[in-house]
């Protein structure tokens, strides 16, 4: 089965609708199967004193400007899926909080992502089960039992789910990747699991994918030096192209991993065994 490629927009449009349409014709153009919102209540996800922290931004001086200048409103999210349903490209949203998590049930999406911040509310956690929907849930910022809680309930439930390995550090270090903990959630789980990753680089989600992931996810950004806590670790449209051409090429490369002795093998075995009789 082939990877499943999603481009994690999240927040990388700077609440900016036109932002996000060009960040989704270059997904649809690089090949990807989905692009990813992140959609936050501000209120109820920051508590007042921090919201009210100055924070210098293109769009005030305080949290509370940075974040409700981000985050997009029922009309983008509107013109986002009539957008992406124009395209053929899927798009789903991480939400952040239970009033998020309901307002992206009006939009009838076929995936749901838990965010690695959200695996410790199990109340929530149990919410994005219940929707029954095929659910990605990033694994970092907690340890195996934190897992365990949330494969619980996803198992309980009955919802389709798989795991993503991902290291909550934006961007992340190459040298804390820990790509073999793939195949302890592989065995731990007997699930599929993808990646998340947060590098700045290409190499480790190319490793990545010769372990045999299900599904890969990677920021994306018009420009890693625009404002935004994400764009460092996100990639440009050249490094997207490059990324998911090679992911296609890897998991053919890859092969089911059966011995053959491939016809082509036969005649080039034939011209440089001429000189000798085999079996003598």
């Amino acid at each position: 089965m082939s990877i499943f490629i999603i481009a994690e927009i999240g927040i990388n449009h700077n609440g900016d609708i036109n932002i996000a349409k060009q960040l989704i014709n270059i997904a649809k153009e690089c090949g990807c199967d989905a692009v990813k919102f992140q959609k936050r209540t501000v209120e109820a996800v920051y508590p007042k004193e921090v919201l009210d922290a100055p924070r210098e931004s293109p769009w005030g001086t305080t949290n509370r400007e940075q974040k409700m200048h981000l985050e997009f409103g029922l009309d983008e999210y509107k013109a986002i899926d009539a957008y992406c349903r124009g395209k053929e490209i899927e798009w789903f949203a991480s939400a952040w909080d239970c009033l998020s998590l309901e307002f992206l049930r009006q939009f009838n999406l076929k995936y749901n992502k838990i965010a690695s911040a959200m695996l410790a509310d199990l109340n929530f956690v149990r919410k994005v089960a219940e929707e029954m929907k095929y659910t990605f849930i990033s694994t970092g910022l907690c340890e195996l039992d934190g897992i365990d809680s949330v494969v619980d309930i996803f198992r309980e439930t009955g919802c389709p789910f798989e795991l993503m390995h991902c290291v909550g550090t934006y961007p992340m270090d190459e040298r804390q990747a820990n790509l073999n903990v793939i195949n302890t959630l592989k065995k731990r789980y007997n699930c599929p699991v993808g990646y998340s990753g947060h590098e700045a680089g290409l190499a480790v989600s190319y490793a990545a994918t010769a372990l045999g992931i299900s599904s890969l996810e990677r920021h994306i950004t018009l420009d890693r030096s625009m404002y935004g806590s994400d764009q460092a670790a996100s990639i440009e449209p050249g490094g997207l192209r490059m990324l998911v051409g090679a992911v296609r090429k890897i998991e053919t490369a890859m092969g089911d991993g059966i011995k053959r002795f491939l016809p082509e093998e036969k005649v080039i075995a034939n011209k440089l065994r001429a000189h000798f009789v085999p079996g003598e």
